[in-house]
């Protein structure tokens, strides 16, 4: 079994970060700016996050009507890995752990606007990493 035991513990953590992100000091306006929706689609668990990355911020999570400039597609434990600053999003690309359909440039372009997050996620799932080593 994966990080997150389901798409809802996924979208609590991954989601979470995603809808927090709009309102960071840092990224949000930048990710604001970058005018894009990306929809990623998760395997172990299986689940949807749609982030509309444009004025309107949203994240949507399930299926949603809204068209992505991009899809990608990953393992909830690559998401987890990502956000803990400990994989490369564009390495995992160039092996085919990471799947993409659209303009990957795009992504690759908001991919440094979420370092800034990551202490973010990594406080969010302090507690569900304690409960695990003990």
């Amino acid at each position: 079994m994966g990080f997150f035991k389901d798409a809802d513990e996924l979208d609590e953590y991954i989601g979470g970060v995603f809808r927090d992100a709009g309102d960071h000091p840092e990224s949000g306006p930048k990710l604001r700016a970058a005018n894009i929706v990306m929809r990623v689609l998760y395997t172990d668990p299986e689940a949807e996050v749609t982030i509309a990355f444009r004025d309107d911020y949203q994240v949507i999570t399930g299926p949603t009507d809204i068209k992505p400039d991009i899809t990608l597609l990953m393992r909830g434990d690559t998401a987890d890995q990502f956000w803990r600053g400990e994989y490369n999003l564009a390495v995992g690309l160039a092996k085919g752990q990471v799947k993409a359909k659209g303009p990957v440039n795009k992504i690759l372009k908001l991919v440094p606007l979420t370092k800034p997050l990551f202490p973010m996620y990594r406080e969010k799932v302090a507690k569900k990493d304690a409960e695990a080593v003990s």
